[in-house]
């Protein structure tokens, strides 16, 4: 698939999710064309094809976090979570992960969402938050592990001498979180 291809089946729904992000006709354009530069150039890496239109909208919400870094803009935390995908056939880690997620409380959740989801600097998040850099590496940590505690308590997993958690991911309906 190339680029052009890319941009003939994606580029409105893009445009759309960018524009309901910065709610700007003039900087939707821009990012649309950053997104796609970076699509361009990096499109070769994509292994799976069916990976492509999360892998696309992916690349469109880092463009619009750099926009708003950029210009020094407060970014709107619950704008850019994780857009739903349809639900897989199968159950899966991912499922009770964004549950657990959903359920963690809000001083844990944005942090944690700002520093492993978005990729921000924990200082970064601190000051994005308006809340000390200890204050933050507290709350990401307490999320953390509450998402390890999510899984012993959801799945049934256990946390082994390395401090790793292992098990299996138990059916949909026998899940606590995801049922």
């Amino acid at each position: 698939m190339t680029t052009k291809d890319v941009w003939g089946i994606y580029a409105e729904d893009v445009k759309h999710f960018i524009l309901s992000k910065v709610k700007d006709t003039d900087v939707t354009e821009d990012i649309l064309q950053d997104t796609f530069i970076k699509v361009h150039t990096k499109l070769h890496s994509l292994k799976d094809e069916d990976k492509l239109k999360p892998w696309l909208f992916s690349i469109a919400r880092y463009t619009i976090l750099d926009y708003f870094r950029m210009n020094k803009k407060e970014i709107p935390v619950e704008d850019l979570e994780i857009e739903s995908e349809p639900e897989p056939k199968q159950h899966s880690e991912q499922d009770c992960l964004r549950g657990i997620i959903k359920s963690l409380p809000k001083k844990y959740r944005d942090p944690l969402f700002l520093s492993d989801i978005k990729g921000l600097k924990q200082q970064e998040v601190a000051n994005q938050l308006q809340l000390s850099l200890p204050t933050v590496k507290s709350q990401i940590q307490r999320a953390r592990k509450q998402i390890a505690q999510g899984f012993m308590d959801c799945c049934g997993f256990k946390m082994n001498d390395e401090g790793h958690l292992v098990g299996e991911i138990q059916d949909k309906a026998d899940c606590k979180v995801c049922h």
